[in-house]
């Protein structure tokens, strides 16, 4: 019986992997075949042939590379700032003595719940007053504080042993020096995690872009597979071939981080 329910339970995790990645299989596997070979019922699954080609063809049809290079400096600028800003902010709601400290985490709070879309309007004025119209500034810096960083970070924080932070203090270790070279580098693990969401949700922005940009060269890779998708629609090889280029980042930065990233997650779920 024991047994049996062991099996019956690794069934049901292989089935869930297998529907989580047939779309990241299948996207890869389409960049490889022919356009015949994707339009066939029923489909083919597994490529005849691998038409590398299809990477060539679409890096000619549209300019992505500019796009996956604006894709990837946007969202790793988005991410340095998250990052500073949470650390920062975590740091002076959980260390410092201020006044009206839980008042201001709960307006920090508060942001959380406030509609993403709420704000397009006043954002976009802002940066028109600003210039930043079809610019980078105008990319980034609406992003650079987030509320949900701060909380993740102020969680971590107070779990941080009061101890080392008083001896530090008493041994004459300044705010940002403990920050720096103490706490920053004990809370990896979730600055790891942290990271990577604000990562995955910077590079994957498509309303955004496509409302502050109106020159091809700044166009983000998102914007590019939109249009590709549209302009190409008679050939699904090159729209999966775009596809293919545009997750690969997040293929290497999970398989370069996820020891940090899998013990980020898992750090709080023992006590």
């Amino acid at each position: 019986m024991k047994t049996l329910r062991l099996f019956a339970h690794y069934a049901v995790l292989i089935l869930a992997a297998l529907i989580v990645l047939f779309p990241l299989y299948f996207t890869i596997a389409g960049a490889l075949m022919t356009d015949a070979q994707l339009m066939r019922f029923p489909p083919m699954l597994v490529p005849q042939e691998l038409h590398f080609e299809n990477f060539a063809k679409v890096l000619d049809a549209m300019p992505l590379i500019r796009q996956f290079f604006n894709s990837i400096f946007v969202a790793s600028a988005i991410v340095l700032g998250v990052l500073v800003t949470s650390v920062l902010a975590a740091y002076v709601l959980v260390f410092l003595n201020i006044p009206f400290k839980n008042v201001i985490f709960g307006i920090i709070m508060l942001t959380i719940l406030v509609p993403t879309e709420s704000l397009i309007v006043p954002k976009y004025l802002i940066l028109v007053d600003l210039r930043w119209i079809n610019s980078y500034p105008g990319l980034i810096v609406p992003f650079v504080a987030s509320g949900f960083g701060i909380f993740l970070m102020r969680q971590f924080f107070l779990s941080f042993p009061k101890e080392i932070y008083e001896a530090a203090r008493i041994d004459g270790c300044g705010h940002l020096r403990f920050v720096l070279t103490i706490l920053v580098p004990i809370v990896r693990p979730a600055l790891g995690v942290l990271g990577l969401y604000t990562f995955i949700g910077s590079y994957n922005m498509y309303f955004w872009p496509l409302l502050v940009i109106n020159t091809p060269d700044m166009q983000t890779l998102q914007i590019g597979l939109q249009a590709l998708n549209s302009s190409e629609s008679t050939q699904p090889s090159l729209i999966y071939a775009g596809a293919a280029i545009a997750i690969a980042p997040m293929l290497v930065i999970f398989y370069l981080f996820q020891k940090s990233i899998v013990r980020g997650l898992t750090s709080g779920a023992v006590k």
